[in-house]
């Protein structure tokens, strides 16, 4: 983390203010990234704490060791299914707790939620299911929208930072061809609507805070050279309660990123430490 370098007393209690950066990426897999570069260039960002999608792992194939010796910790939630999806959060800063899961079984064998819970937020790394390969792929994508947003009811109360590849483009300026794509999984109807929904409860979708250009994706199909031609999709995102908004400093895609089919979204945001 870097320090702002100010400091205040009072009552023997030291506030630190700092300012810290958080990424999320679906990485396809997180052995595939790792051969195309990609612990080097998580150094070089000098990030505090990552969420990751997608990892393709169990708990024991995890490269910990790889991480850790970057100096963070890591919080693994793999799929039961060899070589498919998972979550994880790697971090500088040790959490108070760590809640594998959402309660709903079937998300649950798929490591779809990870939750890390730290003094002032918590950080979810999430993972959507994507309906492009079928009929019943989209049902349970319907499903996971309806009961995720129920779930997330429940915590609107807290301060949420919610990190991942949420499989839908809101609007027609997060795909390269809404007209094309009307009936496309992932940009649904529906889909969209449900997103408005999420963002309705109170939260900020932090890219387009600062951002309303249109082209600015986060996956690319790997086919016919869409992403050289920056036809893409833009469904990773870092969205935040509305009572984290004044901390937020900054929202990034970082699109020159090439481990993965999709790119990472970073934030820059405020973090105090109360020291006793």
């Amino acid at each position: 983390m870097r320090l702002l370098a100010k400091f205040i007393r009072c009552n023997q209690l030291k506030i630190i203010e700092s300012i810290m950066k958080i990424l999320s990426y679906n990485v396809n897999g997180i052995r595939a990234a790792i051969r195309k570069g990609f612990l080097e260039w998580l150094e070089a960002t000098q990030a505090d704490m990552i969420c990751l999608q997608e990892i393709k792992v169990d708990a024991i194939q995890f490269p910990y060791q790889l991480f850790e010796n970057l100096g963070y910790e890591c919080f693994v939630f793999p799929a039961q299914k060899a070589g498919y999806s998972g979550t994880a959060i790697l971090s500088k800063h040790s959490p108070k707790q760590v809640i594998k899961g959402c309660d709903i079984e079937l998300y649950d064998l798929e490591g779809r939620v990870l939750q890390a819970v730290f003094e002032d937020f918590t950080l979810i790394s999430v993972y959507f299911p994507s309906g492009s390969s079928g009929e019943e792929r989209q049902k349970v994508k319907i499903q996971f929208l309806n009961d995720f947003y129920q779930w997330i009811i429940n915590k609107t109360n807290e301060n949420l930072v919610i990190c991942g590849d949420f499989n839908i483009c809101h609007q027609a300026i997060d795909i390269h061809n809404p007209k094309a794509n009307a009936n496309s999984s992932g940009f649904l109807p529906e889909e969209r609507a449900w997103l408005s929904d999420f963002l309705e409860l109170g939260f900020v979708d932090t890219f387009r805070y600062f951002c309303k250009e249109p082209h600015q994706y986060t996956w690319w199909s790997s086919r016919s050279g869409a992403r050289a031609k920056n036809l893409g999709w833009r469904i990773d995102y870092q969205m935040i309660s509305k009572n984290l908004l004044p901390r937020l400093k900054g929202a990034y895609i970082l699109s020159q990123a090439y481990h993965s089919d999709h790119c990472p979204v970073a934030i820059e945001m405020d973090y105090v430490l109360n020291l006793l």
